[in-house]
């Protein structure tokens, strides 16, 4: 047999058709979250487990991610040693995804940073949240009664090379900020509306020192609206408020992703 010669029922490979298939593909995609329910921007974990509960509501949501992969700092665990820590209330939240896990002590529980954010990715896109990375969210657009109605967008590379670019415009009924230490979609309100934000001086007041125990609480119990049709979710929860950074445990960007999911459902 010559293995150059293509068998009588063997299809060859049209370079063509498989860009087709891709630009076709995508760009239907993206036509269709063009206008949705709720906006997620940052594939950290707090924003895929906000996709995650929306989708099982039937919400239909979309995550904008600037980099190419997922999963934020999650994948480098604690000082790039792979793994995280996960305290007694977020293990729920492992059980539902299927994360694996080791109890170190009571109520410590260590997991593989790259299982949880594969975990975490599969759920969230299967459930039915749509994930587009490298696109940058560059502003918000702000209509009627001064409420947030949506997001600016560009590539990544385009912003990263500072290219004169135009953006293009989706359009929501709720922003999900969940671009974690940066808190990027508050700040682009604040500088629009200038000290619109509702925080104890309307502005971003930039995260604290570590402490784990506090940032932890006080993540889940801050979860709310910061400006009309504006969420936030993980560690930009906690550089709105000026609340400790928590560093490799896990438990509360875990829920504060259940919780603002569940929010934005309540509002809907």
């Amino acid at each position: 047999m010559n293995p150059g010669k293509m068998q009588p029922n063997e299809q060859g490979i049209d370079e063509t058709i498989v860009t087709r298939a891709i630009v076709e593909s995508y760009t239907q995609e993206f036509l269709e979250y063009t206008n949705m329910d709720v906006a997620i921007v940052g594939a950290g974990p707090s924003g895929m487990v906000a996709g995650y509960y929306l989708a099982k509501a039937g919400i239909k949501a979309a995550i904008f991610e600037r980099k190419l992969s997922v999963g934020g700092g999650m994948w480098g665990g604690g000082m790039m040693f792979n793994k995280i820590v996960v305290q007694s209330l977020g293990k729920d939240i492992l059980d539902e995804f299927g994360i694996s896990y080791t109890e170190y002590q009571k109520g410590y529980y260590v997991v593989d940073s790259v299982e949880a954010v594969s975990a975490l990715c599969y759920k969230c896109t299967t459930a039915g949240t749509k994930i587009f990375n490298l696109i940058t969210v560059e502003d918000v657009m702000i209509r009627e009664n001064d409420r947030i109605s949506g997001l600016v967008l560009n590539w990544s590379p385009v912003d990263m090379t500072r290219l004169h670019v135009d953006p293009v415009t989706v359009k929501s009924k709720y922003v999900i900020d969940a671009t974690g230490h940066d808190a990027e979609v508050c700040g682009y309100v604040e500088g629009r509306l200038k000290g619109g934000l509702s925080t104890e001086n309307g502005v971003v007041i930039g995260e604290k020192p570590m402490w784990a125990e506090v940032g932890e609480r006080e993540l889940i119990a801050n979860i709310r609206e910061f400006y009309p049709g504006l969420l936030a979710t993980g560690m930009a929860v906690n550089a709105i408020l000026g609340l400790p950074r928590m560093g490799a445990i896990f438990g509360g960007m875990l829920l504060s992703g259940k919780k603002v999911a569940e929010l934005a459902i309540e509002l809907l």
